[in-house]
């Protein structure tokens, strides 16, 4: 599949077919990743690969309660409070695999270029067949020492893209893009 198709055809995949992913296939995702440009060529990023699914359970329960404490409501965030408190919403869709991209440095330039090495793995993703999320509603319990202590990730990295992968359970068709604000300077 060529760039283009790769970028009209990604979505945010969230039901799998429970097919395991190779480490084979998880490296080959990450080395395109790594591709990605970052500030000052730092390559700031560091990759936590999580395809037991109890742990995920557990980040899934973990991260749902942290979020209920932790962010205030505001309009609109009913439905996801009501997804939050179902025992049986698992934020990661059971998803045979995790991929973390976490900064190991806490600046700014190192979480935009965690996010650039995040699109460049979503894109390698869609372009083998397979499906990916970035799940929002992990970063912020996986960014506590309990979460970091979890994945044996060091206390200094920051969470900052957690990437399910796998197999999608049937396509996801495209969702309509606004036009974009473009302004033309000479």
């Amino acid at each position: 599949m060529d760039l283009k198709q790769a970028i009209l055809t990604r979505r945010a995949v969230r039901e799998y077919l429970p097919d395991p992913l190779s480490d084979k296939q998880i490296q080959a995702l990450i080395e395109l990743a790594i591709e990605a440009p970052s500030a000052m060529n730092r390559q700031p990023w560091a990759f936590c690969v999580v395809r037991d699914q109890a742990i995920l359970q557990q980040v899934s329960d973990k991260a749902k309660a942290h979020m209920l404490e932790t962010v205030p409501p505001v309009e609109g965030s009913d439905h996801f409070a009501v997804m939050l408190r179902s025992s049986e919403f698992h934020i990661f869709y059971h998803a045979p695999a995790l991929v973390l991209i976490s900064a190991t440095q806490d600046d700014n330039w190192s979480h935009l270029d965690c996010a650039l090495a995040a699109e460049n793995l979503m894109l390698a993703a869609a372009a083998e067949g397979l499906g990916s999320c970035w799940i929002g509603f992990a970063q912020g319990w996986l960014n506590t020492p309990e979460g970091k202590a979890l994945l044996s990730l060091p206390p200094s990295h920051v969470p900052v893209a957690p990437i399910i992968l796998g197999h999608p359970r049937h396509g996801v068709p495209p969702v309509a893009r606004n036009r974009p604000d473009i302004r033309w300077i000479g």
